[in-house]
């Protein structure tokens, strides 16, 4: 990737168009010295983690119980295809009309627009649990705290893990249009500064700068996660 893109980079007849990666790397070098990459990525890493907490969290109760019971599931099942089916853009903009421009509205946007999905793979993988150890759950009197920590959490593990995986991709991006349109600060701020100069080599910058962010939670939280939390398959007979 990074060799095609030297190559698109010299080859262009504008060379402000597409920067060369090591023009990009510079300016992200420059960023960094000034602190202002820290500030504003601090502030749109605050905004990921409040919104990916309250979606896996509302988004896990859920679809646990859509997916153990057939008659919320039923109730429920219209909502949740028509909160799938708003795009991104209009759950933002009627939370900036509604709560106003800050904070609250902010992280409450993008959390809706993850809840469905979450809440859709949690109660796909409640439905696929297994009945027998519901018996021995009942069978050995098990409270229900006791139930839901031991028997369906660890079965419903690879599902939260998965729907982790894929919720931060999807809500860092959409945090970047919250901040794009109605923040002061963040990463989707100074794209939108940079749109209107029309600074690729910034945009680049900012947007690569914080990929490595994301990318870096992926490998060193995420994915050991999600294998932990699959060893029970591998190691089961």
């Amino acid at each position: 990737m990074l060799a095609l893109w030297s190559l698109a980079s010299q080859l262009t007849e504008r060379p402000q168009t597409l920067p060369a990666p090591w023009e990009v790397l510079g300016r992200i070098g420059d960023l960094a010295a000034s602190g202002e990459l820290w500030f504003n990525s601090g502030m749109t890493l605050m905004r990921v983690a409040s919104s990916f907490a309250l979606a896996m969290a509302v988004g896990l109760v859920i679809g646990l119980v859509m997916g153990r019971s057939r008659r919320v599931d039923d109730w429920l099942n219209p909502g949740l295809i028509i909160l799938l089916n708003i795009p991104a853009l209009v759950v933002i903009v009627l939370c900036y009309i509604w709560i106003g421009l800050n904070e609250t509205a902010a992280i409450l946007a993008v959390a809706l627009n993850k809840i469905p999905v979450v809440a859709v793979m949690i109660r796909e993988g409640a439905r696929a649990l297994r009945p027998d150890l519901d018996e021995m759950a009942r069978a050995f009197h098990m409270t229900t705290f006791n139930r839901l920590r031991h028997v369906v959490l660890p079965q419903l593990a690879p599902q939260i893990a998965g729907a982790a995986r894929a919720g931060i991709s999807l809500i860092w991006k959409i945090v970047l249009v919250v901040e794009f349109l109605g923040r002061s600060n963040g990463v989707g701020f100074k794209i939108h500064l940079l749109f209107s100069s029309f600074d690729v080599e910034g945009v680049l910058a900012w947007a690569l700068a914080f990929v490595g962010v994301m990318l870096a939670i992926d490998l060193g939280i995420l994915r050991p996660w999600e294998r932990r939390a699959n060893r029970w398959r591998q190691d089961a007979p």
